[in-house]
This record gives structure tokens, C-alpha cells and sequence, in this order.
């Protein structure tokens, strides 16, 4: 059966892509939406808010949607994550702490407090350490540190400080890559958790928006304000293969405005979980599909109806969910009642996330 009810079928001769299709996440969050992660082991989604809460949706196979469990933090939450068995979520935010929800118990309205910080907390995500029996959560705050967490403990393990505040921070496998103000981004082997293996300057100009670890764990994607993502490699062996390219522009229109162009801030980048490719998304209202491989754009989208402010691929990558809401690009003073607020679930069909064929000249 294919989803949400659409055929497979799709042509690799057009480039623009159609969300007439997507579905519409039942009772979204009442306020802007900061993060959005799919379990790695089931169809459900959770989705941290601005309205202080976390909530976890089942996602079935024709694009519904039904909320499932929802737990509160004491300000509006940043960050979401799963664990690797899919049994238990975390908000974290700016009340300065982490909080779980361990679904496994039955429970489906209250959490516990896991990690807490001296600032809000931008990020968190699980993480396995190597020659530890259990994974640990790491998150990243305004305080300038990370800090790892062994959820049985009320201490963290270790805590690292960072040059400024942490914007954004991935993991995959044994990279962890931590972004922070004033441009530096900090990769970390967690073969030794407790000291930054490089630090590097953001080779975009201008401030970090979010950093995405590649599938296999050799390289990162970064995203800035400036409407421009960059592919890194954490060795200098493959640095040969580091590039940056702009996207999220528009040109203006109108008569003396020819030459201008509106840039918009890269908000959100996600990699397909199977073909290693990868979406952005940002303050325009836009997604992308990209091959970073053979450096060709696959897919764009028309405008949402809003900024886009986080995005994520289901375990087997068949749905792109992507959340509609302010993402404070214009101050408070922008945040009108009447700007979109919605969770959208893309069915990924054909080939709009596969690689480009390799010709006989790309190795």
C-alpha cells in the first residue's frame, strides 16, 4: 500500500516538487514550534513547543495522526529527542532543565527531571558512550557547557565548557558535533567524551542556525542566517571535499530591486535515514531535497505558508514531517496571532530523496 495514498511514481526530469498532498498533524501545539523527532523504532512523532509542552503523536500509514502522550516543562521547551529502543523522550528548555517521559511504564502525562543547567537549554540528545553499559543523554545550554548525563544519577558525568552559548549540537555514532555563538563548531570523538577533538571556525560567515551529523559519521552539515549550508568532513584528508552553497534566497521583484536579493536564515537540515541525502529548510517557507555527493539540488518545494523551524525523516524515510510557526527571524514584535502554527507530514515518493545516478566521470 503506498502512503497517505499516493502512487510511487515520480519524474526525475522535474525538479519542483508538490506538497498539495501533505497532511496536517491533528491538535498541534497551541504556540511556535522549536523541534520535532521521530522514534527510531515506531511511527510516532514528538514535538516540543513554545506552549512549554512536549507531545508525542502515532503517525498511521494514510497521514493520520493521534496524540498519544504529552508532558510539560515550566517554559517553553527548545529540544527533543528519543532514545535508541524508542521507550522514552526528553524535552529540554528554557527552564533550565531536561525532563523524561518513560513510555515503557505507561505513563503518558508526567516526566521527570534528568538535566539541569545554569541558562536554557538549547539541545539535548542521546548518545552512546563507548565502554559505558547504558546510553547517557548530552545537552547543550546557554550556560556555554555540555554536559552528559547517566539518567540513573542526579549529577551529570562530565561537563565541558564551550567558548560561547550552544546553538545547535548532532550526534551520530561516535561523532558529536557542538555549535555555539560566534561561530565556532566543536567535534567531539566520544571514544573520549570529555575534550573537544577539533575546533574549527563555521566556514559560513555568519551565525550558526543548526549543525547535522552525515549518516556514517564522517562529516556534519551546517546551517547559518545567511541563507547559506556548508558541507564539512572532520578529517583534513577529505577536506578537498568541503564546499558551501547558498540556498533559502529569493530575488526581489519590482521595478530598481533587479539586482537585490532576500536572504533567509537555514533553520532546519535533516538526512534521509537510507539514501544519505539530505532536506533544509528555512525562514522562506521552503524545503529542499539535496545530494551533497554530486552537488545537484533534487527537489524544491513551494512556500508553506510560513517559516519552517525544524524538520525530520521517519526511521525508514518514507515521511518528511516539518513543523509551520514564527521562528522569531523579526522579533516579538512580529509574532502575530494570525501566523500559521501546524505540523505537515511530506509522503516521500519515488525518487524525490534518491541520488543522483552516478555518471562514468564521478567516482
Amino acid at each position: 500500500m503506498s502512503l497517505f495514498g499516493q502512487t510511487a511514481a515520480a519524474s526525475s526530469a522535474n525538479t519542483t516538487g508538490d506538497i498539495s498532498k501533505d497532511v496536517a498533524l491533528n491538535a498541534p501545539p497551541e504556540d511556535g514550534i522549536s523541534d520535532l523527532k521521530f522514534s527510531p523504532q515506531s511511527e510516532h512523532l514528538a514535538v516540543a513547543s513554545w506552549d512549554k509542552k512536549v507531545r508525542i503523536y502515532e503517525i498511521n500509514a494514510q497521514g493520520g495522526s493521534e496524540g498519544k502522550a504529552l508532558f510539560e516543562h515550566e517554559q517553553p521547551v527548545l529540544s527533543c529527542c528519543w532514545s535508541k529502543d524508542g521507550t522514552k523522550v526528553v524535552g529540554a528548555g528554557a527552564d533550565k532543565a531536561a525532563r523524561m517521559m518513560d513510555l515503557s511504564s505507561g505513563n503518558t502525562t508526567t516526566a521527570q527531571q534528568v538535566a539541569a543547567h545554569d541558562a536554557p537549554i538549547r539541545c539535548a540528545r542521546f548518545v552512546d558512550i563507548p565502554q559505558q553499559n547504558t546510553q547517557m543523554l548530552v545537552t547543550g545550554s546557554w550556560d556555554k557547557t555540555i554536559k552528559y548525563w547517566d539518567l540513573r544519577q542526579a549529577n551529570p558525568v562530565a561537563s565541558v565548557s564551550c567558548q560561547e552559548r550552544v546553538y545547535s549540537l548532532d550526534v551520530v555514532n561516535t561523532l558529536l558535533v557542538v555549535a555555539t555563538a560566534d561561530r565556532y563548531i566543536n567535534v567531539v570523538n566520544l571514544n573520549d567524551p570529555a575534550k573537544f577533538y577539533k575546533t574549527i571556525q563555521s566556514p559560513l560567515k555568519w551565525q550558526t542556525r543548526v549543525v547535522t551529523c552525515f549518516n556514517d559519521g564522517s562529516g556534519f552539515a551546517v546551517g547559518s542566517v545567511e541563507g547559506r549550508c556548508a558541507i564539512q568532513y572532520v578529517e583534513d584528508k577529505d577536506s578537498s571535499a568541503n564546499f558551501s552553497f547558498k540556498c533559502h534566497r529569493a530575488q526581489q521583484t519590482g521595478v530598481g530591486n533587479s539586482n537585490n536579493t532576500n536572504v533567509f536564515s537555514v533553520n532546519a537540515i535533516s538526512f534521509h535515514p537510507q539514501h544519505g541525502t539530505f532536506s533544509t529548510a528555512g525562514s522562506d517557507g521552503t524545503f529542499h531535497f539535496w545530494d551533497k555527493d554530486a552537488k545537484h539540488r533534487l527537489k524544491g518545494y513551494p512556500e508553506v505558508g510560513g517559516p519552517i523551524t525544524a524538520t525530520d525523516f521517519s526511521r525508514q524515510g518514507n515521511i518528511f514531517a516539518y513543523s509551520v510557526s514564527y521562528d522569531w527571524s523579526k522579533g516579538y514584535s512580529a509574532n502575530t496571532p494570525q501566523l500559521a502554527n501546524k505540523v505537515m507530514l511530506h509522503a516521500v515518493t519515488g525518487d524525490e530523496c534518491k541520488p543522483r545516478p552516478k555518471t562514468g566521470g564521478r567516482k
